[in-house]
């Protein structure tokens, strides 16, 4: 069931223009302080990735439904968001304003940095080095032709969910990656899907869910 949320469309001021993005605030009484604030983060762009690509609504659903705000934004160049595709670089600054977008909205939040494929390249690099992020989520983390070995030096809580027939990153690099990282690392393997996960949402949910609740000790 996802939690009663007031859905705000906004637009963040990003380091090329104007980012369109939804912010997903709980319906909590006002003296009420989430455990944590959560940025997910799309797919590349140049492939037709939004913010509403359906691994990164049920990312952003997953969260919702554990009393977390949650905000989602178009990278620049995507959607309404102002700007031009910058291959990751420029794409970094645009997640470090969704950051400080999310930090003023819950002052003295942790917050928790998660993207699906593109958005988890871009996304972890910022998490690691951000020192407001506690937690990172990587979801389809795309092994095959990005470079992840800056995660060795990142020891944060991290949580990787991945399709064990996922085009982009093949399992057993994904496997062996998280093996070699410092830190609390947790793996969820997904039999049978690619990397969309379709027909196993249902799993990424789940995968999402049990982890921030057994590291937040959040009740069921």
């Amino acid at each position: 069931m996802t939690a009663s949320h007031d859905s705000r469309k906004l637009f963040l001021e990003g380091p090329a223009g104007r980012l369109e993005a939804i912010l997903w605030t709980p319906f909590a009484p006002e003296r009420h302080r989430p455990p944590l604030a959560a940025v997910v983060c799309h797919p590349h762009p140049l492939f037709g990735g939004t913010m509403h690509n359906k691994v990164v609504y049920q990312a952003a659903k997953s969260l919702d439904a554990l009393g977390l705000p949650v905000l989602r934004f178009n990278f620049r160049g995507a959607g309404l968001s102002a700007g031009e595709h910058d291959r990751g670089a420029g794409e970094q600054g645009d997640v470090r304003a969704a950051l400080d977008f999310l930090a003023k909205q819950f002052p003295e939040v942790p917050l928790l940095q998660a993207g699906f494929s593109f958005g988890a390249w871009v996304g972890l690099h910022v998490g690691c080095e951000e020192p407001r992020v506690s937690h990172l989520i990587g979801l389809g983390t795309p092994v095959n032709s990005s470079d992840f070995s800056f995660l060795r030096k990142c020891r944060k809580p991290k949580l990787f969910v991945h399709g064990g027939n996922d085009q982009y990153g093949a399992l057993q690099c994904v496997k062996a990656l998280v093996a070699s990282l410092p830190g609390e690392n947790h793996l969820v393997a997904v039999e049978g899907v690619d990397h969309f996960f379709a027909g196993k949402l249902n799993e990424l949910d789940a995968a999402i869910t049990n982890w921030v609740r057994e590291v937040f000790h959040l009740r069921h």
